[in-house]
């Protein structure tokens, strides 16, 4: 995507989240094997300016090995500065692995 392009979704996206209102949730999605990259970090500053409650899935945790899944979480809050009460929970679509949790805090938040 050009230089322009991320402009102007990055322009409508910070528009809906914050002009929109019957929004109860939103959901930043990550991949857990990579650091936040800029845009990542600017779109949970947008996410985190709206106040409204969100939730950061690190995705594709079926894709590092179990042991280093709390570590590369970690990378990702240090990463993002993210406060002590931020939560950010590994999530894999495909093997279906942390989906209780992930459901569970979604459903708490509803």
């Amino acid at each position: 995507m050009s230089k322009k392009e991320q402009e102007q979704v990055g322009k409508f996206i910070e528009e809906y989240l914050f002009a929109r209102e019957k929004i109860n949730q939103i959901i930043l999605l990550l991949d857990i094997r990579h650091k936040p990259t800029e845009n990542d970090k600017m779109m949970y500053e947008y996410i985190k300016n709206t106040g409204k409650p969100y939730l950061i899935i690190a995705n594709k945790a079926d894709k590092i090995a179990i042991t280093k899944v709390e570590s590369a979480v970690e990378e990702i809050k240090k990463e993002l500065n993210l406060s002590e009460k931020e939560t950010i929970l590994p999530f894999s679509a495909e093997r279906k692995i942390y989906t209780e949790e992930v459901w569970n805090k979604i459903k708490i938040m509803e």
